[in-house]
């Protein structure tokens, strides 16, 4: 027989046995000894959690929500500690941890206090990318790839300060150097037109570098065919 002061738990109730403080700061609650889960301290304090509590299922899903929503937006913090994020890639970022509730709400609390701007964003990520000698398709590309709407995204795209040719030529200089000088401009052609620049701004640019090597061969051969000093 049970005692007769032991107080029974009525079925689909849970009785809070135990509270203990984690390393991580946080609590962690049992359930007639079985491990629950851990709150913070806010949500240990705003749903008046203490040994001895009885909660419904319906309301230990609410604190695990309430704990579960305050840890993501001390993380979606952390993240926003480290650099920037476009709204929908900090969501995703934070769906590998948490529910997607928890996620959106914290998302939505980083707005409200205006720590994401997906504009500003989007137009620092395009005046990078510009300044990266990227074309103005990989640029639209990589803030569609993180959320950006394309309105958001074509607006940023005319405020940077895009110059395909002089992107063109820079890549040409750094990377299809030896290319051009084998022979090989079509292929030259095709990667550059892949990075998503105009083929006339390719061609165009070609003519340039190709041109520009030429003058450099002719001062070569002259410097070479100079009689050399007695």
């Amino acid at each position: 027989m049970q005692g007769q002061h032991e107080r029974q738990t009525p079925e689909g109730v849970c009785r809070i046995s135990r509270i203990t403080p984690t390393k991580k700061g946080r609590f962690a609650l049992f359930c007639e000894e079985e491990f629950l889960f851990s709150v913070d301290d806010e949500t240990l304090v705003k749903y008046h959690l203490k040994e001895g509590s009885s909660l419904s299922g319906e309301e230990l899903a609410s604190v695990r929500t309430a704990s579960e929503t305050r840890k993501a937006k001390n993380k979606a913090f952390e993240y926003l500690s480290l650099r920037d994020y476009a709204c929908a890639e900090l969501y995703q970022k934070l769906c590998l941890k948490f529910d997607p509730h928890s996620a959106a709400a914290a998302v939505a609390e980083m707005q409200r206090l205006e720590l994401l701007d997906d504009e500003a964003f989007a137009r620092h990520r395009a005046a990078y990318l510009a300044g990266k000698g990227k074309s103005r398709r990989e640029i639209q590309l990589a803030l569609q790839r993180l959320g950006i709407a394309r309105e958001t995204a074509e607006d940023a795209l005319e405020a940077a300060p895009l110059d395909e040719r002089q992107a063109i030529r820079a890549l040409i200089e750094r990377q299809y150097r030896q290319k051009l000088l084998a022979g090989k401009r079509e292929n030259v052609l095709a990667a550059l037109a892949r990075r998503g620049f105009s083929i006339s701004d390719c061609r165009a640019a070609l003519c340039e570098a190709e041109e520009h090597l030429k003058e450099e061969n002719e001062t070569d051969e002259t410097c070479n065919d100079k009689p050399g000093l007695p």
